[in-house]
């Protein structure tokens, strides 16, 4: 299987440096390395090339976003990667052929214009709060909603263009009351689970 892992980490100096999301992004990078895979990187802060990062998605039969979440959402080089990389994938129609819908087709729904399928997307995000505050109805802040709700507008983009989502994977709490070797030992158990 090809993986194509993509690092959104935006280094602040002297209070978020990436360390890691970067530790969890090698740590998948052995992960299917040792298993025979192959693995392609990106690191969205250090540049790159549109055109080269729709063909890694094309190889890819799996592609995982490593994110921080700042802000109840990925970092801002995130979005300008969707915007530069997708529209390229749109325009070339490589990732999808427009939204799905045709005038000779009424019944098309929105959304089916992909040429992905059978591929799979997955999150895995480094999070301050903690796994308690999620599918709580009792939160104050997500008032029952998941993690999966929160990054709708990530997966909806993967989606359009006809990946399956996979169950992101989240490492919670990371500030006050961090346990790392139990996070590592469960991502190793998800990715067992949802990604071989």
């Amino acid at each position: 299987m090809k993986t194509l892992i993509i690092n959104t980490h935006l280094n602040y100096p002297g209070w978020s440096e990436g360390k890691l999301n970067l530790s969890f992004m090698e740590f998948a990078k052995a992960f299917f390395t040792q298993r025979g895979h192959q693995v392609a990187e990106t690191f969205v802060e250090r540049g790159y090339n549109a055109q080269e990062e729709v063909q890694k998605h094309v190889t890819a039969e799996l592609v995982i976003l490593q994110t921080p979440v700042n802000w109840f959402g990925a970092p801002w080089i995130y979005k300008k990667y969707v915007d530069e990389v997708f529209n390229l994938g749109l325009g070339t129609k490589v990732l999808l052929d427009g939204d799905g819908r045709t005038r000779q087709d009424p019944s098309q729904q929105y959304g089916t214009g992909g040429k992905m399928q059978g591929r799979k997307f997955m999150i895995s995000a480094t999070w301050n709060a903690p796994r308690e505050a999620f599918d709580n109805p009792n939160s104050v802040l997500y008032g029952g909603k998941g993690t999966a709700d929160l990054f709708l507008h990530i997966t909806s983009n993967y989606k359009f263009c006809g990946y399956d989502i996979l169950p992101d994977f989240g490492a919670f709490d990371i500030y006050k009351n961090p346990d790392f070797p139990r996070a590592f030992d469960y991502y190793k158990r998800h990715l067992e689970k949802h990604c071989l």
